[in-house]
């Protein structure tokens, strides 16, 4: 498995950010004294008061930072608990719950369902509001009473400006009050304060923290339903209820009101109980990721039998097959997809190129088969040529500009018996009869003679040159090693040189063709069908690694470029064009719910612990997903697409324990628990069905198991650390 890279992003878990001095009412008594004299009134006690403000029965707009889920998005958050981000770190312990220890807040996230809040049936966050005033009377200024016991708050402790504020607040039933309120120690442990460290910070490193980077993070204790629908989340206060917080506590029968500073609505999708997890262990667990036919090989099988065996082993398929006479035989046929490497086929006789499908066609003589795999590459290629008009009519045009290039290489005057050099691609696409006019206008160039001495002289002599059919040849050379003799084009074409001025010379017609071309050798315009000939290679819910056979390739775009040959010069001007792209050396194919479920997945190749990026990566229909890559990759991962931090369990049924200290802190230390059972986590709920999770209450609480699995107790933002649900991970190893 390819080592972790290294880290980019730092965050950071704090237990509680306690104010030095809670909100409330202060008095500062000041009293001088002197030691044995008795001042009686001469100095006497000083007093201030001053007031610590804060929020309490409402919350600024900007004070939440995020919330998650987001509000108003639909999603599988069956496995996640809610949360909301408050930007001032120190927030949720600004006011102390009476008798309750300095780390428990005095806010709580709540999560609600369709039904459960009489204000509120449908969970869209529908709330009451009343004047603070009227909420601490329990009735209403038109002499309605305010069902439900709203938070017991002595006046004397409250503000002049706060009685006047308005207020929203929810009535929570009795029954649905006692199943999901947290106890103390819960509401603790779910609350802690987080730093988001720079680009560029050291895993394992405690610098100070950065005040601006700090928030505080509100926790729920409740996962939304598996069956999905609409959920309210409400960020509520506690304060005036801390009697009913204790485990067990009696709880009014009209039910309590609670003050919402904050609520949104989102909807969870029903969760089909199979996610990204599930998925890809799935994918992992299979026995024979390549692409080939399973086959239930006869124990011994006969010479013909495994020479069958051998073929379909390396990904190829029997087809029927229909002689150009009409007669029927077996066949077999394999694409560009091998589940082996491919061998290198031997050139053509009398070339290096296929011109014909026949060429292409393998024929197994001992057992009077054929092998149509190379035929089929030629036929499709010559055919997705023929489909497109546009290349058809680029590489027509190319082949006459090429044509025309060559025969003025190795013919006209100017070019015929001289050295092919760097300069000779430019002399071809210049006008040479106008550049030996000016020659002949402007004289030797040395003043000695006036302009056009040389047309004068070459127009006298030109009558009988031309009569007597004479023809000036061109100025020896020094050496005539490279230089072109107006012999053969189909020699002088066999020279890399003479093919690499040639392209170049006409590089504005080829462009287009090798343009089409690339994507010929990348794959992208050959059927599926052709490449996965049967659908028993790529199975529901597979996963398959493949080679790609170069010779496929070569003999599609040998099809390709077939069209329009009318002779020998035009098949040997082909090889000009054959300097395309280097076919993919590999590929990935995954046929699964994860393309459409999951879209934004991760998917990375390595090589050597070396990542490998795709030339190509394409979505065939809405299930099924390839990937071709330059080099032959050793491993392959597929990561779940990182949606944030957020905070629940795995498809899988559990959480990854993470290490609470030292330099490598928050690394995974395996699975918890483990084994994870059959309850999908469902031992750390409290009982009656309602998906609350039981972290320090009565039965068997989370809390206390991972601080066994630890050695020591956890404090709320080692408990934050466990509870992050990353991403999940899955590496295939190619066989």
């Amino acid at each position: 498995m390819p080592p972790t890279p290294p880290v980019k992003h730092r965050t950071r878990f704090f237990d509680q950010r306690v104010p030095s001095l809670s909100a409330g009412k202060y008095t500062i008594t000041t009293q001088q004294s002197i030691g044995g004299v008795d001042t009686g009134d001469a100095l006497p006690a000083r007093v201030q008061h001053f007031d610590v403000h804060g929020p309490r029965f409402a919350i600024a707009g900007d004070a939440v930072h995020a919330c998650y889920p987001l509000p108003g998005s639909t999603g599988l958050y069956s496995q996640v608990l809610p949360h909301a981000t408050l930007t001032a770190p120190g927030v949720p312990w600004l006011r102390p719950l009476a008798g309750q220890a300095p780390s428990v807040p005095w806010l709580a996230l709540l999560v609600f369902r369709e039904n459960e809040l009489p204000g509120d049936p449908q969970a869209i966050g529908q709330v009451e509001a009343c004047m603070v005033r009227e909420l601490l009377d329990g009735r209403l200024d038109n002499g309605q009473t305010l069902p439900g016991r709203g938070p017991q708050i002595d006046p004397a402790w409250l503000f002049p400006d706060e009685v006047e504020l308005v207020c929203s607040t929810i009535l929570v039933p009795r029954e649905l009050f006692t199943a999901i309120a947290p106890l103390p120690e819960e509401m603790a442990a779910l609350a802690h304060v987080r730093e988001g460290g720079p680009p560029d910070a050291t895993r394992g490193a405690t610098p100070p923290p950065d005040e601006d980077k700090l928030t505080a993070v509100v926790v729920a204790n409740r996962f939304p339903d598996v069956a999905g629908g609409m959920h309210v989340a409400h960020l509520v206060s506690f304060d005036g209820h801390e009697d009913l917080l204790a485990e067990g506590a009696s709880v009014p029968g009209e039910g309590v009101r609670l003050v919402s500073l904050r609520s949104w609505v989102f909807e969870s999708e029903p969760d089909s109980g199979i996610g990204f997890g599930d998925l890809v262990q799935n994918l992992a667990a299979d026995p024979d990721p390549l692409l080939r036919l399973p086959v239930n090989a006869p124990a011994n099988p006969t010479p013909a039998q495994r020479e069958a065996l051998e073929r379909i082993a390396t990904g190829a398929t029997a087809l029927p097959q229909r002689l150009a006479s009409g007669e029927r035989t077996p066949a077999f046929y394999r694409g560009p997809l091998t589940a082996a490497p491919a061998q290198a086929l031997p050139d053509p006789v009398g070339g290096v190129r296929r011109e014909s499908v026949d060429e292409a066609l393998v024929y197994l003589e001992k057992y009077g088969v054929y092998d149509t795999g190379y035929a089929s590459a030629f036929a499709v290629g010559r055919a997705l040529a023929l489909a497109d008009p546009e290349f058809s009519t680029h590489l027509l045009a190319w082949r006459k500009a090429a044509r025309s290039a060559a025969r003025r290489l190795l013919t006209h005057p100017q070019l015929s018996g001289r050295a092919v050099t760097a300069d000779t691609a430019s002399l071809l696409t210049r006008d040479l009869a106008r550049d030996a006019f000016d020659k002949l206008l402007t004289g030797d160039g040395d003043g000695s003679r006036g302009g056009g001495w040389k047309l004068a002289r070459a127009l006298a002599g030109a009558g009988a040159d031309v009569a007597a059919g004479r023809r000036r040849a061109p100025a020896p050379r020094t050496s005539s090693a490279g230089v072109l003799s107006a012999g053969s084009l189909h020699t002088a074409l066999a020279r890399a040189e003479v093919r690499e001025v040639i392209a170049a010379a006409t590089a504005t017609e080829l462009d287009p063709v090798t343009a089409w071309l690339d994507r010929l050798a990348l794959l992208e315009m050959i059927p599926f069908e052709h490449m996965v000939p049967d659908e028993r290679m790529l199975p529901v819910e597979s996963i398959r690694f493949c080679y790609v056979d170069p010779s496929w390739v070569r003999a599609a775009i040998d099809g390709a470029l077939s069209v329009g040959v009318g002779h020998t010069l035009d098949a040997d001007l082909n090889e000009l064009a054959h300097g395309v792209r280097t076919a993919p050396a590999c590929g990935v194919l995954l046929h699964s719910d994860l393309v459409e479920g999951w879209p934004d997945t991760l998917y990375t190749a390595f090589r050597d612990n070396q990542p490998v990026e795709p030339v190509r990566t394409a979505q065939v229909g809405s299930h099924v997903m390839m990937l071709l890559y330059p080099q032959v990759i050793d491993t392959f991962t597929a990561a779940e697409p990182p949606q944030g931090i957020h905070f629940g369990f795995g498809d899988l049924g559990t959480i990854e324990l993470r290490k609470i200290t030292g330099p490598d802190i928050g690394a995974s230390m395996g699975e918890f628990p483990d084994p994870p059972g059959d309850d999908r986590f469902g031992r750390f709920l409290r009982p009656g069905g309602r998906d609350v999770l039981n972290i320090a209450g009565s039965g068997d609480p989370l809390l206390p198991a991972l601080a066994q699995a630890h050695g020591v107790p956890l404090s709320s933002a080692q408990f934050a650390l466990q509870m992050v649900k990353a991403p999940q991970l899955q590496t295939f190893v190619r066989p």
